[in-house]
């Protein structure tokens, strides 16, 4: 992997992670506020769905 496309897939994970915050700030809000209310065990559940899911489209 280039340095070109790591900074390419951040600043794409950056806008991604932006959009929400900027167009619905109070949804984000609610939507945080029931994230902080998970356990553990569901916090590294959502985790491993993310990686998995990121290292199938790496592979696709």
């Amino acid at each position: 992997m280039t340095g070109e496309a790591l900074v390419t897939g951040l600043a794409i994970f950056l806008i991604a992670e932006g959009l929400l915050p900027l167009v619905a700030p109070r949804t984000w809000r609610e939507v945080f506020a029931r994230v902080l209310q998970f356990n553990d065990g569901q916090v590294r559940f959502f985790g491993l769905v993310f990686v998995a899911l990121g290292l199938l489209m790496l592979w696709w």
